[in-house]
C-alpha cells in the first residue's frame, strides 16, 4: 500500500533503499529515542530492516520542488504486549516541519482502512516533541510511565504510554490522505 499526503509519499521499503535509509537514520539524536535501533547504524542494519518489512510500515519521502528524499519511517508494528503500536522517526533536517504529524495521519488512515481499531504508542520522557505529535494525532496519555530498553542508548529509557481509538472523531483532523494498493 502507498499513502500520499499533501507533502509526503509513504511507501514500502525496498532493498535499494538501504543506502538512503542508513543515511537518514544514522544520527545519534534520532537513534537515542528509539528502542530497537542500534547505534551507530550501518548499511547492514538497513538491509536487515528492509528484509523484514511489514504491511503496516512505510518509508516516508518528502516530495517538494520536484525532488524526492527519504526523510523517515512510520509504521504500526507489534511491540511487547501491544499488537498495534505506532512508531516513527525522522531525520533531523525534517524536524519541526509537521512531517511526523502528516505521516502519522497517513499511517493511521491506512490502519483504519485495514480494520485496526486501537493503536498504542509511547515516547521517551526526555523527548517531549514526540508527545506533542501524538497528542496532535488524537492519542491520549495512559498515565503509565515504563522503562523500555533502548539499543541506541545502551540502557533503559523511561517512556510515557499513549493510546488511540481509531473510531473516535478526534483522530481524523486534517486533510484525508489518499491510499493506493
Amino acid at each position: 500500500m502507498f499513502v500520499r499526503t499533501q507533502r509526503l509519499t509513504l511507501r514500502p521499503g525496498w532493498p535499494e533503499d538501504a543506502p538512503a535509509l542508513a543515511r537518514a537514520i544514522d544520527h545519534e539524536a534520532v537513534v537515542r529515542n528509539l528502542s530497537r535501533v542500534p547505534w551507530p547504524y550501518s548499511i547492514e542494519a538497513a538491509e536487515t530492516f528492509l528484509a523484514h518489512w511489514t504491511d503496516t510500515r512505510f518509508l516516508v519521502f518528502e516530495h517538494q520542488g520536484g525532488s524526492v528524499a527519504l526523510i523517515g519511517c512510520v509504521g504500526i508494528d507489534s511491540a511487547g504486549d501491544e499488537q498495534h503500536e505506532l512508531g516513527y522517526w525522522f531525520t533531523p533536517s525534517a524536524w519541526g516541519k509537521g512531517y511526523a504529524t502528516e505521516a502519522g495521519r497517513g499511517v493511521l488512515a491506512a490502519a483504519r482502512a485495514s480494520g485496526i481499531r486501537r493503536v498504542t504508542s509511547r515516547h521517551a520522557v526526555d523527548n517531549p516533541a514526540s508527545g506533542h505529535v501524538l497528542r496532535k494525532l488524537g492519542f491520549q496519555p495512559t498515565g503509565r510511565v515504563e522503562p523500555i530498553w533502548s539499543k541506541g542508548r545502551g540502557c533503559e529509557m523511561a517512556c510515557i504510554g499513549f493510546e488511540l481509538d481509531l473510531d473516535a472523531d478526534d483522530c481524523r483532523s486534517g486533510p484525508e490522505p489518499r491510499l493506493a494498493a
